[in-house]
């Protein structure tokens, strides 16, 4: 699999003539609708086996193939070469796949309305072979210890289609926002929690499917920050003996003791310790009603996740990922109009529309551009691209984490399913 940017001048015929491949193999990957109008700066995946890189000047056989995680006696026998021969810059040479590792791989659905649209429902399925959880958005806890009923229908029969299993999400949300004071009632009440947690026993075992019990309670105060550690102590006991597995959803922090309400009562070290993996919601820097950047800048990200290892396994953490960016009408105004979520998909729409070209930060490894609307209002694109998503995959095996747990389906990202079939291989449970 190669990552291809386009450049001034390119065609999708000459493009696809350079990696010896078609042009109908490339729209086909990259769900093209206009294969005829590529924008400057896109990240085009060629669907080929393994890769191509040109020689640059300074390169050595060594160099290049370290680079790859080779040595360069094996690029030199893939090539039909001499170790010794030296190198022609502009010279093409074959890089040899990669070598995958295993991976859990988790999406957040969450139906809208009284059911569950047969559009999303059919996402599902187009995503749910990459999928070790599709993890249904949410169950909304009680203060009684009921759970209200989310949309569910269409969804197990999908996973059981798919091969996928279903995360069940059990969130502390009321009145369409995380109430820290739903999660105190709950968090207070021995007996509270004794019904909840036979509602969700009851719930999984009637949908099906269920392998993982997903708690994403936010913004509790911070003097339940014990409570909500007990809390998961007696969940995660009663839990496995029914036979589930145990996972939360975490803020995303660079130290223990982080201000704010969002953050202080997550406590990793004793997530890393009581429940079987933990969602990092890593995204989110740049969001809607906040100036233009990165949702998920890659330098943010690891800062979030080197702090996790300091207090649980890799094994136990899971990187949040967006599946969207953000479309900002410029000047920014704080408490002004608010950024317009787009998928990456949408945004290369976007470019093409405005003959804009797409810029690519190297440090927050994230793609991005301006353009001016029919009304002469300027605006700002931060999205993903193939590029973004890779650095965030050689993020993830170089620290060798459970997997990545993505915000959320209904963002079209053809580009981000192949890659992570040619990085990963998807564990099913």
């Amino acid at each position: 699999m190669q990552i291809h940017v386009v450049q001034p001048g390119q065609s999708l015929f000459g493009i696809a003539q350079a990696y010896s491949t078609t042009p109908q193999s490339i729209i086909e990957a990259n769900q093209l609708e206009h294969p005829e109008r590529l924008v400057v700066g896109q990240a085009l995946v060629i669907p080929i086996t393994g890769s191509f890189y040109w020689v640059q000047q300074g390169d050595t056989l060594t160099s290049i193939a370290q680079r790859f995680g080779l040595n360069a006696a094996t690029l030199a026998r893939f090539n039909g070469i001499d170790v010794n021969t030296p190198l022609q810059v502009g010279t093409r040479l074959y890089i040899p796949p990669m070598q995958k590792r295993n991976t859990e791989v988790n999406i957040y659905i969450e139906p809208t309305g009284q059911s569950v649209s047969e559009t999303l429902l059919n996402e599902a399925r187009s995503v749910g072979q990459y999928l070790t959880y599709l993890a249904a958005f949410s169950y909304e806890a009680r203060r009684d210890g009921s759970l209200e009923p989310m949309p569910i229908e269409g969804i197990p029969e999908v996973a059981r289609e798919t091969g996928a299993s279903i995360m069940m999400v059990v969130s502390n949300l009321e009145n369409g926002q995380f109430s820290g004071e739903l999660g105190r009632a709950i968090l207070q009440s021995s007996a509270v929690q004794d019904v909840l947690l036979e509602n969700i026993v009851d719930e999984a075992n009637r949908i099906g499917q269920v392998t993982d019990i997903h708690f994403d309670f936010e913004f509790l105060p911070a003097d339940q920050r014990e409570a909500y550690n007990n809390f998961l102590r007696k969940a995660t006991n009663y839990l496995h003996e029914n036979g589930f597995l145990v996972s939360t959803a975490l803020a995303p922090k660079t130290s223990a003791e982080q201000a704010g309400q969002w953050y202080e009562a997550h406590d990793y070290r004793a997530h890393g310790e009581i429940v079987d993996f933990s969602v990092l919601m890593t995204y989110e820097w740049g969001y809607s009603a906040g100036p233009p950047m990165a949702v998920s800048p890659i330098t943010e990200v690891e800062k979030v996740i080197q702090f996790a290892l300091t207090q649980m396994p890799a094994e136990k953490i899971m990187m949040g990922q967006n599946l969207y960016g953000y479309d900002w009408t410029l000047p920014f105004v704080p408490g002004g109009q608010y950024a317009r979520a787009v998928s990456p998909q949408r945004a290369i729409e976007i470019a093409a529309a405005n003959n804009a070209v797409i810029d690519y930060d190297t440090t927050a490894q994230a793609p991005n551009f301006n353009y001016v609307d029919d009304a002469g209002k300027a605006h700002k694109v931060w999205f993903e691209d193939a590029r973004s998503i890779q650095a965030k995959f050689n993020l993830m095996k170089r620290l060798n984490l459970r997997g990545i747990s993505y915000w959320k389906l209904g963002f079209a990202f053809p580009q981000n399913w192949l890659l992570i079939s040619e990085n990963f291989n998807v564990v099913k449970r």
